[in-house]
């Protein structure tokens, strides 16, 4: 496979897991906007399964070209990389909004 295409693949890697780890912190929103606690945790969870996914191909690529092998430019790759950046922002707050609301919901 050539390097370009290897690249391109990663990227869509990234990019995939990326999206599933938004898609879960989005259902963990609503979750908590119902107050359903325990449900958006384990929304949460599983979106931190996803970006870590995405979160070890970055680090691999990033791994190769620090020990020394040629690294090829690819907006590809970029925009995988800004989508990883943003989402683990996303999935962070998320985690807050969890502590934030639970804290603030009375208790039965």
């Amino acid at each position: 496979m050539e390097d370009i295409e290897k690249k391109q693949q990663i990227a869509m890697q990234i990019i995939l897991n990326a999206g599933d780890a938004r898609n879960f912190a989005m259902q963990a929103l609503d979750q908590i906007a119902e107050h359903d606690f325990a449900q958006a945790e384990s929304l949460l969870k599983q979106a931190k399964e996803k970006i870590t996914l995405a979160h070890n191909a970055q680090t691999d690529e990033i791994q190769a070209e620090a020990a020394g092998e040629t690294a090829i430019y690819s907006l590809l790759f970029n925009h995988a990389q800004d989508t990883l950046m943003t989402v683990i922002s996303e999935i962070n707050l998320t985690e807050k909004m969890i502590k934030i609301v639970s804290s603030l919901v009375p208790k039965n």
